[in-house]
């Protein structure tokens, strides 16, 4: 027995002192750039565990911040846990009425239940015109020829809802402020083509789109600033751009009805006569009128998304805000059976405080990490990713994650706020679990000064 705590003690000595060197040299580095000018009033939270769950380094661990891009690891894991990795996004085709030589007398419906990739350009096989050939395909095999009703884009599966409460207006109408539909297109996303401040052209159609253009023309980057709001037919775009030709883009104000465009384009051209136009059941909601469901007896057409571990892994790869939304919404319709926001933000506080995170240092604003009111500590999102870590599903989890600085960690900005969360392993052999965060640091080079923390681990 002796010998038996003897060893212990051998084999535990060194790791102990191991750990307080690691600890020492962290504590230093963080009061070094608390003391720059650049950290003059900023705050930070920095926690360290091994993959066990014992604590390395904390400093104002359990202290709440809005961690931007870094709080898409709870959506992730929680979607993934809730939903499985193998689900799919489903979106269908189907009519009203009665198919009589060729006639269709009644109404066309497409239908989603919030699909974020439909039209997506980033995976093989489910691009825009894949859609398209298979849509196609099947109305021919359908043997409807001529539709005397119109287009229904049923986008009634969410609430009314598209943008989570908190955003910031001047992230609305940009790229990565895209809203959440239930029938989403092509990421919800437009790209302008621009020549210094005058407007060239969109990659799509966008006729009923008025456009006010107070762009000027000035430095080496795009410092523009795109405002579309849901449903709105008027779009503002100001801030600088080179003066050379360069494309913006921006979120698209209605995604459900430019797919009805785009569908519509398709018909004629494969020589399928519709009477009537394209209408979403938002737009029929907006004006007082019977919204239209499409019915499920009359279905012919039915595509299916990527696995979640797919899309999961664009995601946490490229930060892709439209994706975690749409998650939210997901998990309070597939569990709480409304898929409303608010909903599945309190879905997703109660997931993880269900895992043992105390509630205070997780109020969640939306899934994506974008609105400012998010408020997140650097411990949750390490409780977080030790918890992922055990998971079945966590290799789908972990590849999605950026390397950054020799890193494996994703990364998080948004105004006067840098984070990073992630897995290292360092040269030893040690295994790390860590999340920092920083915000209202006011110089340029925020990363690099956050690097200098990490590389302590390394």
């Amino acid at each position: 027995m002796f010998m038996y705590r003897l060893l212990l003690v051998i084999f535990f000595i060194p790791s102990l002192f191991f750990s307080q060197d690691i600890s020492r040299k962290l504590d230093q580095a963080v009061k070094e750039l608390l003391r720059s000018d650049a950290a003059f009033a900023a705050s930070i939270s920095f926690y360290v565990s091994d993959e066990q769950g014992n604590m390395i380094f904390d400093y104002q661990g359990n202290k709440g911040f809005s961690s931007a891009s870094t709080q898409k690891i709870f959506t992730a894991a929680a979607a993934l846990q809730t939903l499985g990795k193998e689900y799919r996004y489903i979106t269908k085709a189907s009519y009203s009425g009665e198919i009589s030589k060729g006639q269709l007398s009644g109404n066309l419906f497409i239908t989603s239940n919030g699909d974020p990739t439909l039209g997506s350009w980033r995976y093989d096989g489910w691009k825009p015109e894949d859609f398209k050939n298979k849509f196609i395909a099947a109305m021919k095999t359908s043997g409807i020829k001529e539709i005397s009703g119109n287009l229904i884009l049923d986008d009634s599966y969410f609430d009314f809802q598209t943008v989570p409460g908190g955003w910031p207006w001047d992230d609305m109408g940009n790229y990565y402020g895209a809203g959440v539909w239930s029938i989403n297109w092509r990421e919800n996303q437009f790209d302008m083509k621009m020549k210094g401040n005058s407007i060239q052209g969109f990659n799509i159609n966008m006729d009923e789109v008025k456009w006010i253009n107070e762009v000027k023309t000035g430095g080496n980057s795009d410092q523009s600033l795109i405002f579309t709001a849901p449903y709105s037919q008027v779009a503002y775009i100001n801030g600088t751009l080179p003066s050379r030709n360069i494309t913006v883009s921006g979120a698209m104000p209605n995604p459900p009805y430019q797919l009805g465009t785009e569908l519509m384009d398709w018909l004629k051209e494969a020589g399928i006569k519709i009477h009537g136009k394209a209408i979403t059941t938002s737009q029929l909601k907006i004006e007082g009128q019977k919204t239209l469901q499409m019915p499920e007896n009359n279905v012919f057409f039915t595509y299916q998304s990527p696995t979640l571990d797919k899309i999961v892994y664009w995601f946490l790869k490229k930060s892709v805000n439209l994706y975690g939304e749409t998650f939210i919404k997901t998990m309070a319709k597939e569990k709480k059976g409304t898929g409303s926001f608010d909903v599945g933000v309190a879905y997703l506080k109660e997931f993880w405080k269900g895992k043992g995170i105390h509630p205070s240092m997780i109020n969640f604003a939306d899934g994506s990490g974008l609105s400012p009111q998010n408020y997140v500590s650097a411990k949750a999102e390490v409780q977080a990713l030790l918890w992922s870590k055990k998971q079945p599903w966590f290799n789908s989890f972990f590849t999605g994650f950026p390397e950054y600085n020799g890193m494996k960690m994703k990364s998080g900005t948004i105004k006067n706020t840098k984070s990073f969360a992630g897995y290292h392993t360092s040269s030893l052999g040690k295994p790390y679990v860590f999340a920092v965060i920083i915000h209202n640091y006011q110089g340029a080079k925020v990363s690099e000064a956050l690097y200098q923390l990490l590389n302590h681990l390394k």
